[in-house]
């Protein structure tokens, strides 16, 4: 532990202070080797630098990468020839930041891998393009040894000049590994500015100090100094390369700890002594790489007065321990171990609600890997955002390295975008900056396959697991209705996920509605109100009679169910009714009886006379007026006509900010019905007034005739609000209240209201002048005085141990 941190640390500042000093970093007797390059590839290699990459984060996750590659070829090549091993002991890459006053601040990347020599250090960072990840696939494919390539990364041969992304100079020191060609390798160093058209390579001054690999120094620009901050690096790897390698990746960071003051060894000792050390086990299993216990802390003095001081702690975290669970065999994980990868993947600490892991070809060459979650609550800002939804919960790898979070044109539909999901393809079509995916038929592919896979898990929960699904319905109903809306191809399957409240129960599906339709019902009854409770809609006119005869009626009280249905439109061929329109059938009114049609007709005609007299009075606000089949206490209420709109079809137009909606909308806003209920006494009542009114030939009573008109507009007004409507003018409304209110407690409709009120001061045109203090708003919020808090001993009966000289006077 102690020799793999000091040689860490100790590599880590000499290469501090040869690259900070450009006269040590190949003094005057280092020979030089100056390269320029081509005129070409300089003008390319500017474009690489600063077009080729849209976000400068990306710099790490290809150095990164690069050296997983470099470890990944000596694992490969210690296959047949073990010499290659020596020189360092352990397979790991590691990241420090050194910020420094006096000078510009560095990143230093390091990794043990194969190292490269002068001439591949010329070759591979000294010509664009050059891939030695993808000459060396070419050998391992030409070659008869067919043991596998590993997880190798590169492709194009570009990551490394992503280094001057952020960098104006770059420093590369690389020590081959031994081999039977190469016995006695030595360290060089490759030198390159970002605005040079030429390179250096020249022997490390400092001799052999890296044992084996490559390190990597970026001298940063004065812009890109943030990158020194250690929650920065933090973030940056565990978004790109948290599972990209299977080797230690280390990242150096400091901490304050408190010491005792009379142990100058403990004040002195590093925090990395306590790191795990990486280390290679014996030949039998060369390739695995094993974490040694971290040592025990410090135990703490007990003693009271024990002197202590705060000292900086340096130390190694290993940022990859979660191990990428996806490419494991699901039968060998726990539930244990799908929570905790889900909870450090995406910061989520609520246990996701289920998942799902799985394999799969897409049918056009491309394997993958995936785990799909289902958190057990929904974002915030889900809601707000459009409906083109964000896939940024989604993250799409290629050999374990995070490639994106976007599908482009491919993405998943907002009523799945919350899902978080986990690929793992073995290769896909990149960009050359690695940054984004080319369109091809994998993505339309891995669109599909992610919604069919999760709406499986969905219905499995569904069939197997009450108590989860009804957990699935409280955060995801809503979303289900909106799959059911914008997913035409699996809206047949969203819409059994769906559940509503009806008159007869709490939560019922489609299907379970239609197991419970009566004989003859030709429907699927609904009323809408959005806003209003399931206790509210089931005291609605219009399911007053469906409700006595034992007709089950839906209560949709969500935004989305009117669309839901009018998108639906019927269910296994069975269409929906909204019970607040015209029309209303219950299905078996072939079988009623002469009698009862009879009665019909004859009502009908006994109440022409008020049929005709609330037609005249409600001209501006209904179209015709009926004897209702539907109502049964109430004395009446207005219904939609079959090409109108119903209160709640009604309020979502008006919540529409469109102001010219058009002639058919004031049209369909005027196709309503009032129904009566000739049963009602009431209605009864009001025909008998009618009735009484003198004939046209007779002298007519005007006073009647008004009071009449009075209390049929409060009577139709009053029908419009029950319905759900608004009425035309409220302030009128509310004056005919008040004058009925008047008549019924003997009070004069004439008498007039105290209107005299304290009039405003004069006219004070004086604007206030700069010097008068603004109010705080925050003044109430403040305590007039400091509040203290005392608090003092009591022993187990309650007593006060040390009772204090002055007394209580809290009571």
């Amino acid at each position: 532990m102690r020799a793999f941190t000091s040689v860490l640390f100790g590599i880590t500042l000499l290469a501090t202070s040869v690259f900070a000093n450009p006269d040590v970093a190949g003094g005057p007797s280092t020979p030089k080797q100056k390269y320029d390059y081509q005129s070409d590839v300089a003008r390319l290699r500017k474009i690489v630098i600063n077009s080729l990459y849209s976000h400068r984060d990306v710099f790490l996750r290809e150095l990164i990468s690069n050296a997983n590659d470099a470890l990944e070829k000596l694992r490969l090549t210690a296959l047949t020839e073990r010499e290659v091993l020596e020189g360092a002991e352990n397979l790991n890459i590691t990241v420090k930041a050194v910020k420094s006053e006096d000078g510009p601040g560095r990143i230093i990347i390091t990794d043990t891998g194969i190292g490269m020599t002068p001439e591949e250090l010329t070759q591979n960072l000294g010509t664009l393009a050059k891939s030695g990840t993808t000459e060396f696939l070419q050998k391992a494919e030409s070659s008869t040894d067919t043991s596998g390539t590993g997880n190798l990364i590169g492709a194009f041969g570009l990551g490394f000049y992503s280094s001057f992304l952020v960098a104006d100079h770059v420093y590369v020191a690389s020590i081959a590994a031994k081999s039977s060609r190469n016995p006695e390798p030595v360290q060089h160093i490759f030198s390159s500015s970002a605005d040079d058209s030429s390179f250096e390579v020249y022997p490390d001054p400092r001799g052999n100090t890296l044992g084996r690999g490559t390190e990597i120094t970026l001298v940063l620009k004065d812009d890109a100094l943030d990158y020194l901050e250690t929650f920065r690096l933090t973030d940056m790897i565990n978004k790109h390369s948290s599972f990209s390698s299977s080797f230690p990746v280390y990242l150096f960071t400091q901490r304050l700890e408190t010491v005792p003051d009379d142990e100058e060894e403990t004040a002195t000792t590093t925090a990395s002594e306590e790191v795990a050390t990486p280390s290679i086990q014996s030949e039998s299993d060369e390739d695995e790489v094993v974490i040694e216990e971290a040592a025990e802390p410090l135990q703490e003095k007990t003693e009271k007065n024990l002197k202590t001081k705060t000292v900086t702690v340096d130390e190694w975290v290993q940022m990859n321990a979660q191990a990428p669970i996806w490419t494991r065999d699901p039968k060998s994980i726990t539930d244990e171990e799908y929570e905790a990868f889900y909870s450090a993947t995406w910061k989520d600490h609520d246990k996701p609600l289920a998942w799902h892991h799985f394999t799969g070809d897409s049918g056009s060459g491309v394997s993958f890997r995936a785990i799909i979650y289902i958190p057990s609550r929904l974002d915030e800002s889900y809601w707000r955002e459009g409906l083109e939804g964000s896939n940024k919960d989604l993250r799409l790898m290629v050999k374990r390295t995070f490639i994106t979070n976007s599908l482009g044109e491919d993405a998943l539909p907002k009523w799945a975008s919350w899902v978080k999901v986990v690929v793992d393809a073995e290769d896909l079509p990149l960009n050359v900056s690695r940054e984004t995916l080319q369109s091809n038929k994998f993505l339309k592919q891995l669109k599909s396959i992610i919604i069919r896979r999760l709406l499986q898990t969905l219905t499995r929960i569904q069939e197997e697991d009450n108590e989860k699904f009804e957990k699935l319905q409280e955060v995801y109903g809503n979303v289900f209705r909106l799959g059911a809306v914008e997913d035409v191809k699996n809206r047949d399957k969203l819409a059994t996920l769906c559940r509503f409240p009806t008159t007869q129960r709490n939560s019922t599906s489609l299907d379970e509605y239609l197991e419970n339709k009566k004989q003859g019902q030709k429907q699927i009854f609904y009323l809408a109100d959005m806003g209003k409770s399931e206790a509210d809609l089931a005291k609605s006119v219009f399911v007053e009679k469906l409700h006595a005869r034992g007709y089950e009626v839906f209560l949709f009280g969500q935004p989305l169910d009117e669309v839901f249905v009018q998108n639906l439109r019927r269910w296994k061929k069975v269409p929906f009714q909204d019970v607040a329109k015209a029309g209303l059938k219950f299905g078996d009114e072939e079988t009623d009886p002469e009698e009862e049609k009879a009665l019909q007709r004859q009502l009908t005609e006994e109440y022409k006379p008020l049929l005709d007299w609330l037609r005249k009075e409600s001209t501006d606000i209904v179209r015709d007026v009926i004897i209702s089949n539907r109502l049964v206490t109430s004395s009446c209420a207005i219904v939609a006509d079959a090409h109108g709109y119903t209160a709640n079809i009604e309020k979502m137009m008006s919540a529409n900010n469109n102001p010219t909606k058009g002639l058919m909308h004031e049209f369909a806003k005027k196709q309503k019905i009032l129904e009566i209920n000739p049963r009602s006494p009431l209605i009864e009542g009001l025909l008998k007034r009618v009735k009484q009114l003198p004939t046209e030939e007779e002298e007519r009573d005007l006073d009647a005739e008004d009071e009449l008109k009075e209390v049929t507009s409060v009577l139709i007004d009053g029908a419009l609000v029950r319905s759900g409507f608004g009425v035309n003018d409220s302030n009128e409304f509310f004056s005919r209240v008040d004058r009925i209110l008047r008549r019924s407690l003997g009070v004069s409709e004439t008498a007039p209201t105290d209107t005299s009120v304290k009039p405003a001061p004069p006219i004070d045109p004086e604007l206030p002048t700069e010097d008068e203090p603004e109010e705080d708003p925050l003044r109430l919020f403040k305590p007039r005085e400091e509040v203290k808090w005392e608090v003092e001993e009591i022993d187990d009966e309650g007593n006060p141990v040390n009772p204090p000289t002055s007394h209580h006077d809290e009571l």
